[in-house]
C-alpha cells in the first residue's frame, strides 16, 4: 500500500495546472509520434474486440476455442519480424476479435441482466486508463517502473489462488479476493506499461504494434474485472428487491 499512496502522494506534490497537463518536454517528438500511433492501434485493437463481442451474440461462438486462437494469434504476432508491418497488424487484429469473442458470454450476460452495467463499465475503464496512463507519462522518467516486480508478485498471486480455488473449490470470499487483488495489479500495469512503452522508445524499440497489444491486454484485464464487480453488485440489489417484494 505505500508503494501506491506514494504514486499518489507524488502526484499530488507536483503542482497540477493547465501548464503541467502540457508539459511533454521528458518526451522527444520522435516519442510522442510512437505514442500516437500505440494509441490509435489501441483504439482499432479495441474496435475489433467488439466486433469479436457481437459475433458472440450473433452466433455464440465464444469460448475456450477462441481464448486458443487469441494466444496463437498473440504468439504468431511475436514471432513475426517486425519488418512485416501490414501482417503484424492484421494478427493484432485478429487475436483482438477472437478475445473479444471469448469475453462475449461475460458481455451477453451484462445485456441480459442490465444492459447500462456494460455500458458503465466499458466508461469506467477508459477513464482509469486514461488517468493512469496520463499520469504515468506526465511523471518522471522511470520513476513507476519499480512496480514491476511488485506487480509480477501479484499476477503470481493470483495464479496460486486461481490454482487453489480449481483444486479446493472456490469460495465467495477466495473469488472476491482474486478479482480485486487482479482489478488494483492491473491498474498498476497501466501506469507500469506505459512508461515502459515510453522507455524502450527512447532507446530505440519503436514497434507500436507490440506495445499497442501491452496495453490492449491491461484494458480489456481492467474491463473484465470491473464488469464482474458492477454485475455482483447489480445482482445483489436485485435480490434485494426480490426479498422485499416477497415480504
Amino acid at each position: 500500500m505505500d508503494t501506491f499512496s506514494s504514486f499518489f502522494d507524488s502526484q499530488s506534490r507536483s503542482q497540477w495546472n493547465y501548464n503541467t497537463l502540457k508539459n511533454f518536454r521528458q518526451i522527444s517528438p520522435i516519442v510522442q509520434t510512437h505514442l500516437k500511433k500505440v494509441y490509435m492501434t489501441l483504439f482499432c485493437a479495441l474496435v475489433a474486440s467488439a466486433f469479436g463481442a457481437y459475433l458472440h451474440i450473433i452466433w455464440n461462438i465464444g469460448g475456450y476455442l477462441t481464448t486458443f486462437a487469441c494466444f496463437g494469434a498473440i504468439i504468431w504476432l511475436h514471432s513475426t519480424p517486425p519488418c512485416q508491418e501490414q501482417k503484424r497488424v492484421s494478427l493484432l487484429m485478429a487475436s483482438a476479435v477472437f478475445e473479444g469473442a471469448s469475453i462475449g458470454p461475460l458481455i451477453d450476460l451484462a445485456i441480459q441482466i442490465d444492459p447500462s452495467v456494460l455500458v458503465a463499465a466499458f466508461v469506467g475503464t477508459a477513464l482509469a486508463f486514461a488517468c493512469f496512463s496520463g499520469a504515468a507519462m506526465l511523471a518522471r522518467r522511470r520513476e513507476y517502473l519499480y512496480l514491476g516486480g511488485l506487480l509480477s508478485s501479484g499476477v503470481s498471486m493470483l495464479l496460486w489462488l486461481h490454482f487453489a480455488s480449481s483444486i479446493f473449490g472456490g469460495s465467495t470470499a477466495l473469488f472476491k479476493m482474486e478479482i480485486y487483488l487482479g482489478l488494483l495489479v492491473f491498474v498498476g500495469y497501466m501506469v507500469v506499461d506505459t512508461q515502459d512503452i515510453i522507455e524502450k522508445a527512447h532507446l530505440g524499440d519503436l514497434d507500436y504494434i507490440k506495445h499497442a497489444l501491452t496495453l490492449f491486454t491491461d484494458f480489456v484485464a481492467v474491463f473484465v474485472r470491473i464488469l464482474i464487480i458492477m454485475l455482483k453488485i447489480s445482482a445483489e440489489k436485485g435480490e434485494r428487491k426480490k426479498k422485499k417484494r416477497s415480504d
